[in-house]
């Protein structure tokens, strides 16, 4: 049922309010709508979050109203830059220096207006309070892996398989837990990943392929088949898949993809089946979603 929550401060005049509104613009405070009455006006300002809390016993030496920011030091020197051409030097020491508090944060006061003091702070810690992303891990240690890969344009996609195995020899993967699977050409992936994710015999599946557009519309109708297939096969048997499916004007920009001047591509997609991989046991593991909540 709750919404938001405001707090209205009276500006005192004129002046008064448009150096605040000028002062929170200044900081990159989101502006809101705010609202212009015959007697009356407010400029309104937005923040992600909001709390309201109350405090018992020794009250911190803080402002009443305390921004908590994530660059501490950017606002400070975005306050000072406003002090200083609002006022001078005179103005500048309405802002306090940052100091270290009881409470293992970083906090500065300013007053931009005079009666108008407001605290900004941060962690001192700079992941306290903020997401902690789940994600796989480069260790390929213990998986097993198919490569899927086409022998047509094989001379891009030989290179596109040794790319893969390096990385996933690399990753600590051993031989003897991949298999290496060829078919004809780039339409023909999706059906042998399909036959292999349903196996359940491999945690993960990297599709090789390389497609040249040529003159023809028939590059269109093999690309977005082979991209349905291998995406609908990994949808529907959880095993994922990584797509090393080269899409390319000729054969010299498939070459520069292959590994000689823009990276191997089958590299890249050896490293995206070993952290999909590890990220879908992690989301499997008891309490790890759970545990991913703030620092």
């Amino acid at each position: 049922m709750i919404k938001g929550i405001s707090f209205l401060r009276p500006a005192g005049s004129a002046e008064s309010y448009e150096r605040l509104s000028s002062f929170f613009a200044a900081l990159g405070f989101a502006p809101g709508k705010g609202w212009q009455q015959p007697d009356s006006r407010g400029a309104s300002f937005l923040a992600p979050l909001g709390n309201l809390e109350f405090v018992d016993g020794a009250f911190p030496a803080v402002a009443d109203v305390m921004v908590e920011v994530t660059a501490l030091d950017a606002v400070y020197q975005a306050a000072e830059s406003w002090l200083r051409a609002e006022g001078g030097d005179a103005a500048v020491k309405r802002l306090a220096a940052i100091e270290e508090s009881n409470w293992k944060s970083r906090l500065f006061t300013v007053e931009p207006e005079p009666g108008f003091q407001f605290t900004f702070w941060a962690w001192a810690d700079p992941a306290k309070g903020k997401p902690v992303a789940l994600e796989g891990d480069l260790s390929a240690e213990g998986m097993k892996f198919a490569i899927v890969v086409s022998r047509w344009n094989a001379v891009i996609t030989e290179r596109l398989l040794e790319g893969a195995l390096d990385a996933l020899l690399r990753s600590g993967a051993s031989r003897n837990d991949i298999d290496v699977v060829r078919v004809p050409g780039a339409w023909e992936i999706p059906g042998a990943a399909r036959a292999i994710a349903n196996q359940g015999r491999v945690d993960g599946i990297v599709a090789l392929g390389c497609l040249l557009r040529g003159e023809t519309a028939h590059y269109e109708a093999i690309y977005n088949e082979v991209a349905r297939g291998i995406g609908q096969s990994q949808q529907e048997t959880g095993i994922p898949h990584s797509f090393g499916v080269l899409t390319c004007e000729n054969l010299e920009q498939a070459l520069h993809r292959a590994g000689i001047k823009a990276g191997n591509k089958g590299f890249e997609a050896g490293c995206a089946v070993i952290e999909m991989v590890s990220l879908c046991r992690k989301v499997a593991a008891p309490n790890q979603l759970s545990q991913g909540g703030q620092a």
